[in-house]
Order: C-alpha cells, then sequence, then structure tokens
C-alpha cells in the first residue's frame, strides 16, 4: 500500500484532533500497536473511519463488507475461498461486465492483474478494512476444514451401512441415503475449496481413511467410521457412473461438479484390495490452475528461448518429468500461448484433463481399440499445425511423433526421464535413429515441482552448514547479502510452513553443435556437459537460486533434485 502515514491523515482530514493524535502516539510506545490499532482501541476513531480516509488518499473508493446484501452465487464463485484468502479478496458485484472486489489494499496490481487475468474480465478494486474483509470472507464462503470433523460427531450420521447380499440393492440403499450423500458432497467440497488435487479413500482391516493431496503432500483427515466405507466408494461409483456391482476389477470414470457455481471435474478411479475398494478422485479445477505461459516464472532468458521455440513451424518439443510434476500444465500453457485463430490445435490425450476453447481435443481409448499410435496417425488426417502427444511411451509413438515433425507440424509431449540430456538416450533406447533425433528434436524441459514457503509466516533464519551441504554448498561459495527464509507454520498454511507450489525448469536448447553430438552418439554425460556449455542450467542450481530469491527452501529443492544435477 502507498506509504501513508494514518495519523497525520486522519488529523488532516479532521477525524482526530492533535490532543488524540500525541496522546496515541504515546500510549503506543507502551502498547507496541501500530498508530492506527492504537487510535481505535482509544476509541477515537473506528476502523471504518481510517479505511474511508486511506481510501480517499489514494484515490479509490471504500466499500464495508458488514453492508454487504446477499451476493450471487456466480459472484461469489469468480474466485475460490481459498484466493480470496489468499489474496484477502472479496467479489461482491458485476456490471457491465466488470467484477467489483473488496481489497486489503487496492493499489496492489499484481493482485487486481492475477484476479483479471483469472476471472477473464476487468476487475475494479475496492478498499475495505483487513478484518472486517476476513469476517466477511469466512462469513460467505463458510468453509472451514474443520467441517468434515463436526459433521461426524453429528448424531444424525450415525447410520447402520447394510452389507451388500450379492444383487446390489441393500449397498445401493445405503449409498443413496442422505448422511451418505451429504458425507460425500461434503468431503468434496472442502477438498475443492481447499485446493487439493486428489482425494484418497483408502479401506483397511481397522479403519477407514480419507487424506486429501495439496501442494504435492498427503494429509490426513478425521475420517469416517470403517463401516462408511462400502457406501462412501459406492457413492462415488454411481455419480461417476461406473459398475456398482463390480468391485473384484479396477475402474475408471468421471464425475462433473457444480460448485458454488464453478464447474469442476474430477477423474475417478477405484480398485479392489484386501479390505475393500479404494478409489482416489484427481481434482481438476481449472479456476486454480493458470494456463499463461508468463505464470510458468521462467527467468527472461529461458522465456525468451522458450517461446522461440515454441512457435517454430516445425519440431518437437519435450516436457520431461516424473509423474505429478506439472508436464500437462507446462504443456497446456504452451498450447495456450499459441492458440489462435490461424493455428489447428489436436491433443491426443490420456485422459483429457482440461477442455480448452479452440483446440480439437482427443481421449485415447485403448480398449476401444483407439490408442496413441491410431489416433496419431487419423490426426494428421485432419490438416493439423500443432500437434500433441499426452505421452511419448513406445516406438511407434515415438516414430509417429517424429514424422510429424518432418512432414512439418509442431509436436508436444511428453516422456519420463530424470533431466533434460538424458531424452536423447531414451529416444535412441525406444528405437529412434540418432539422425532422426538430431533433424527433429527442438527443445526439452525437464521439470519439478516444489513448495513455496507460506508468505504470512515467512521469516529469514541461518541454515546450519550441514544443510548446505546437502545442496553442494560451501559457506564461502554464498554471496554475501543471500538472506534464507523458511515458514514457521501458521494458520493459513495450516502449519505446514508453505502456500502453493512452483516449478524448477532445466531447459535445454538443440544447437547445432549438439545436434553433431547426438548424430554421433556421443554418451549422455557429454552431452549434458555440453549442453552446460551452450547455457543449460541444472535442476539443482535453478532450485538454489530460487532458495536466494526466497520462494521455497533447501529442503523442498534437496528432495526435488538429484545431487549432481
Amino acid at each position: 500500500m502507498l506509504n501513508i502515514r494514518v495519523g497525520d491523515l486522519l488529523l488532516n482530514q479532521g477525524l482526530i484532533t492533535k490532543y488524540q493524535l500525541e496522546f496515541a502516539l504515546q500510549h503506543k510506545n507502551d502498547t507496541g500497536n501500530l498508530i492506527g490499532r492504537e487510535l481505535v482501541e482509544l476509541e477515537f476513531v473506528t476502523r471504518k473511519e481510517i479505511s474511508g480516509a486511506i481510501a480517499d488518499e489514494m484515490g479509490f473508493e471504500y466499500v464495508d463488507p458488514a453492508e454487504f446484501e446477499k451476493i450471487p452465487d456466480e459472484v461469489v464463485a469468480k474466485i475460490p475461498f481459498a484466493k480470496c484468502d489468499e489474496f484477502r479478496v472479496l467479489p461482491f458485484k458485476e456490471e457491465d461486465g466488470t467484477l467489483f472486489i473488496a481489497m486489503e489494499d487496492p493499489s496492489n496490481i499484481n493482485i487486481t492483474d492475477d484476479i483479471g487475468f483469472m476471472v477473464g474480465q476487468p476487475v475494479r478494486p475496492y478498499l475495505s478494512d483487513l478484518d472486517d474483509l476476513s469476517e466477511a470472507i469466512e462469513k460467505i464462503h463458510g468453509k472451514s476444514m474443520s467441517n468434515l470433523n463436526d459433521m461426524l460427531n453429528e448424531d444424525n450420521l450415525d447410520i447402520d451401512v447394510l452389507e451388500d447380499d450379492g444383487d446390489g440393492d441393500d449397498i445401493t440403499q445405503a449409498a443413496e441415503s442422505k448422511p451418505v450423500v451429504h458425507l460425500l458432497n461434503l468431503i468434496l467440497k472442502t477438498g475443492i475449496e481447499h485446493e487439493a488435487s486428489d482425494l484418497h479413500f483408502e479401506p483397511y482391516e481397522d479403519g477407514f481413511r480419507v487424506r486429501y493431496r495439496m501442494d504435492g503432500v498427503l494429509y490426513e483427515m478425521e475420517s469416517p467410521p470403517s463401516s462408511y466405507a462400502a457406501a462412501l466408494i459406492a457413492r462415488i461409483k454411481i455419480v461417476s457412473k461406473l459398475n456398482i456391482s463390480e468391485t473384484r476389477l479396477p475402474q475408471d470414470g468421471r464425475i462433473s461438479l457444480t460448485i458454488a457455481g464453478r464447474n469442476v471435474e474430477l477423474r475417478v478411479s477405484t480398485m479392489p484390495t484386501k479390505f475393500g475398494e479404494s478409489a482416489v478422485l484427481r481434482i481438476l479445477d481449472r479456476s486454480v490452475v493458470s494456463l499463461d505461459l508468463h505464470n510458468l516464472r521462467m527467468n527472461d532468458d529461458e522465456m525468451t528461448v522458450f517461446q522461440r521455440n515454441i512457435t517454430k513451424p516445425n519440431g518437437i518439443v519435450l516436457v520431461t518429468g516424473p509423474t505429478g510434476s506439472g508436464k500437462t500444465t507446462t504443456l497446456y500453457a504452451c498450447l495456450n500461448e499459441i492458440n489462435k485463430e490461424d493455428v489447428k490445435i489436436i491433443t491426443n490425450e490420456d485422459p483429457v484433463e482440461y477442455n480448452i476453447d479452440g483446440l480439437v481435443q482427443v481421449p485415447i481409448n485403448a480398449d476401444q481399440g483407439l490408442s496413441f499410435a491410431s489416433s496419431l496417425r487419423a490426426s494428421l488426417r485432419q490438416d493439423p499445425d500443432v500437434i500433441l502427444i499426452g505421452e511419448i511411451r513406445d516406438q511407434e509413438t515415438a516414430e509417429i511423433a517424429i514424422e510429424s515433425s518432418l512432414t512439418g507440424h509442431l509436436v508436444f509431449s511428453t516422456l519420463h526421464t530424470n533431466d533434460a540430456p538424458s531424452t536423447v538416450t531414451r529416444l535412441t533406447d525406444m528405437g529412434v535413429e540418432s539422425y532422426l533425433v538430431a533433424a527433429t528434436l527442438e527443445t526439452v524441459v525437464a521439470q519439478r515441482l516444489v513448495r513455496t514457503i507460506c508468505p504470512n509466516c515467512k521469516g529469514a533464519y541461518t541454515p546450519t552448514d550441514e544443510s548446505l551441504m546437502q545442496l553442494g554448498l560451501d559457506p564461502s561459495d554464498i554471496p554475501g547479502n543471500t538472506t534464507f527464509y523458511r515458514g514457521e507454520g501458521c494458520d493459513e498454511c495450516r502449519f505446514t510452513r508453505y502456500r502453493g507450489r512452483l516449478a524448477l525448469y532445466e531447459l535445454l536448447e538443440v544447437n547445432g553443435t549438439l545436434r553433431e553430438m547426438i548424430l554421433k552418439d556421443v554418451p549422455t554425460q557429454e552431452l549434458a556437459e555440453a549442453a552446460l556449455d551452450s547455457g543449460m542450467k541444472p535442476l539443482r542450481q535453478v532450485g538454489i537460486q530460487k532458495i536466494y530469491d526466497g520462494l521455497t527452501s533447501i529442503d523442498e529443492v534437496v528432495m526435488a533434485t538429484v545431487t549432481g544435477e
């Protein structure tokens, strides 16, 4: 916020007297309060009057969240609860295509820009008192991670879940009972609103566990009694249109939900275990995933190289990394960047995760004979400019990708490798000739996800020499003005010390020197050394820079990057 001297501002606007200001300034030395809070506690002025004065000074309008009438559900749904909580904002009106939002700091253009991009429309910010705003956010959303625990203790959930007698009627009746429907809806709603990526329902011999994966880490919630297991799993299968009577084989399905006006897709996977069926629901919520290429947070040099390669007329761009490292999000961001009226893009995915306007998206269905290879051949007959292959899994798929590139198409895909240089070896091991790899491969991005330090409880500290050694750092090598940070744990991050994640990128651009080396089948180590000489920064080095920038911690980078990278 602007550098405003609150006391002088209130004095100039006639809201307090000079005597009151002097008294408060003396008194705050004993209490340690900020001058504004001190003036409020002394009852010389109200919080509302302070906020109004600041709004006038900043040239913004003031709005009191306590005076909001009923906010339409479709307006509330514009910004998810987690984002309202993170940014301290609340949408309260939509008029002529503009979204009106209450904010603690309407001068923060980074937040208003992010929200504008998220909602896809102009945003008009209003200033509100932080305490009033926080109360309104909690009241309007009415969400708490304790809701599930409270509900589990309610008497109306104490039901007898009947065992399946073989024809499925009893278990279906239990699955459609009001308490089970209510319980599953609450579990889903809680996970979605707290931006969990997955929900796990796991039966065991002596219990039933529900876990949420948030920022890549699983957290166990207070779970329902084991007697609810069969009914909850059956309810999941009913709403995802799976065969409720089939409990011996894995099944896959989807659920489409509307939460407070937001459309959310859930990808469902069930699997038989020794103690009943287990279910995992992947949450695909477009409103919390940014597909803006610039939100990948590459540095300027890397972004320049990346944009140059994803806008070429032909060639292959590969994103590598383990499962859950954000490869699909990176690819979607690339496609979103080049998704123009004069470009035809066809994707071949298993499964399609997000629906994007302007893309022809083909879901792979191997059971029905639609493999990656057959889908790709059909795609080439659809006159595309750009093709996305969800994953290159075998020689046939790799060769079709190569063929597509050679015939004038730009091809995007993923591959499972530890780093960018080993991608070449992986392709040749699949049976692709080295000269074809050299002729078509344009760039490779290896990536990992690390959690970001919670900004609310972030504090400076001095790391031990042992922790620095884990990164391969000597204390003498660290720049003198470097400050290390870590989270202390607070309510906003649920005492995990982290909120959100960012990606580390190892970007390899295939230049003339590297193409010659690929043709000669040089070992991966030599290729990696040449890539480093060409400007590639290894994942470990990129992670260290994010630590220096105060974005993540030593522990996160050590876990995400292999020694020597």
